[in-house]
C-alpha cells in the first residue's frame, strides 16, 4: 500500500478512508465556510518559479540553520493537537520521525502525549514546545519549566487564539476526545474536560473555559521574565504585529493562519509572508506553515523569505497510514520534491535560492 502513495495528496486520501469521522473532521476542517482552508493551498499557484540554468547542481545540500542549530531539511512538524486519534503512538511517533529526518518537531500544549513522553521517545531530536496560556498563569509557568527540563529548545507562543474558531464539523459532531485519551500534559479537569460536552464542540467549550482571553503584547515580557528559551511567535499575518513582536525581542515569527482554523477570510500564509519579511526579515527569523503539500511550495516559501516551513495536516496523514514510518515517508516525499526543485532551478544549496526566483503571477503580464 505504501508503495502506491507517492505524494502528500495520496496519503491524505488514504487518511480520509481510514480515520474515524470524529477525528477526521477535527483534523481536516477549517473555520466557517472554509474558503481560507482551500485558499491556503491554492495561493501557492499565484507565485511562479523563475528557474536559472547552467549552474552546477551536481552536489546538493538541503540543510539550513534555525535558531543556531543545523537541521537537515527546511521542513519541520507544526504543532497539532490530539495526535493519538490518528495513531496509538501519536506525538511520540511523530517526534521520532522528525528526529530520524534531522528536523524540528513542535509539541502542542494540548497533546495526547506528555512533554516527558515525547522527550523520552525522541531524546536526540530538536523539539520545541507550543504554548497556550491558561487563565491560571501558574499552569503555564509549570509547562515552560517542564519543557526546559526535558530539553526542548524553544517556546512557540500561539497568539491568534483568544478563543478557537468556529469549525462547523466539530459543532455538528459535538466533538470530544475519545474516552481512552486525555490531554497528557495535565491532570484533573484540564486533562479530561475535553472528553464530554453537552452541546457544541467540546474543544471550543474547553478553550473558552480555561484559556486566557485577556492576553496582550506585554505578556511576552512576562514569559521572558522566567524563561531563557527563545520565543517563536506563531499566528502573525500582518506587518504591524510582526514589528511589535520584533520590538519585544522575540527570536522568530511563524507566519500562520492556524491552518485556516481561526477565522475564514484571512489571507493564505504564503500571501502574508512577503509583507512580514519586508517589515522584520532583517531582525528575526521567519517561518511559515499552512497549505504546504509539495516541495515546490517549500521552494516558493524559502524564496519569499521564510527560513523554514512547517507541516501540520500532512504529518497527521502520515501517522494515520503507518505511524512513525508514515511521517518519515511524508517528509522524504517532500525532501525529494524539494531536491528536484533545487536541481532544476539551479540551486545547489538553500542559500542559492534567490528572491527573484519566485514572483507573483502578475509579474509576466506587466512585462
Amino acid at each position: 500500500m505504501g508503495e502506491s502513495l507517492v505524494c502528500v495528496k495520496d496519503f491524505e486520501r488514504h487518511a480520509f478512508s481510514v480515520l474515524p469521522r470524529n477525528a477526521l473532521d477535527y483534523y481536516r476542517s477549517g473555520a466557517g465556510a472554509e474558503q481560507t482552508l482551500a485558499h491556503n493551498r491554492q495561493a501557492f499557484s499565484k507565485f511562479k518559479i523563475r528557474p536559472r540554468c547552467l549552474r552546477n547542481v551536481a552536489i546538493r545540500d538541503p540543510s539550513t540553520t534555525v535558531l543556531g542549530e543545523k537541521v537537515e531539511i527546511p521542513i519541520g512538524i507544526s504543532p497539532t493537537a490530539m495526535q493519538r486519534m490518528a495513531h496509538p503512538e501519536g506525538e511520540c511517533a511523530n517526534a521520532r520521525a522528525a528526529q530520524a529526518m534531522g528536523t524540528i518537531f513542535i509539541l502542542s500544549t494540548i497533546a495526547t502525549s506528555s512533554i516527558e513522553e515525547v522527550a523520552e521517545a525522541a531524546p536526540y531530536g530538536t523539539k520545541w514546545f507550543q504554548l497556550y496560556i491558561y487563565n491560571d498563569r501558574e499552569v503555564t509557568r509549570k509547562l515552560v519549566e517542564r519543557a526546559e527540563r526535558a530539553g526542548f529548545k524553544a517556546l512557540v507562543l500561539t497568539v491568534d487564539t483568544p478563543m478557537f474558531g468556529l469549525r462547523l464539523a466539530d459543532i455538528r459532531n459535538k466533538f470530544v476526545l475519545p474516552p481512552h485519551l486525555k490531554f497528557a500534559n495535565f491532570a484533573g479537569d484540564k486533562a479530561t474536560g475535553i472528553n464530554t460536552t453537552e452541546s457544541g464542540s467540546g474543544l471550543n467549550n474547553y478553550v473558552n473555559r480555561l484559556f486566557d482571553q485577556s492576553l496582550e503584547w506585554k505578556d511576552i515580557k512576562w514569559l521572558q521574565s522566567f524563561t531563557k528559551l527563545p520565543i517563536v511567535v506563531k499566528g502573525i499575518l500582518t506587518a504591524e504585529d510582526a514589528i511589535i513582536a520584533a520590538d519585544l525581542g522575540v527570536a522568530a515569527i511563524l507566519v500562520s493562519n492556524h491552518g485556516a482554523r481561526q477565522i475564514d477570510g484571512t489571507p493564505a500564509s504564503i500571501e502574508a509572508l512577503p509583507e512580514i519579511v519586508q517589515a522584520v526579515g532583517d531582525r528575526v527569523e521567519i517561518y511559515l506553515d499552512g497549505g504546504v503539500t509539495d516541495g515546490t511550495d517549500v521552494f516558493k516559501a524559502l524564496a519569499l523569505g521564510a527560513k523554514m516551513v512547517f507541516l501540520g495536516r500532512p504529518a497527521l496523514w502520515g501517522l494515520a497510514h503507518s505511524g512513525e514510518e508514515g511521517v518519515k515517508k511524508i517528509l522524504n516525499i517532500l525532501k525529494t520534491e524539494l531536491d528536484y526543485a533545487l536541481a532544476i532551478t539551479g540551486c545547489a544549496t538553500i542559500k542559492d535560492i534567490e528572491p527573484r526566483m519566485v514572483v507573483p503571477e502578475g509579474y509576466y503580464s506587466r512585462l
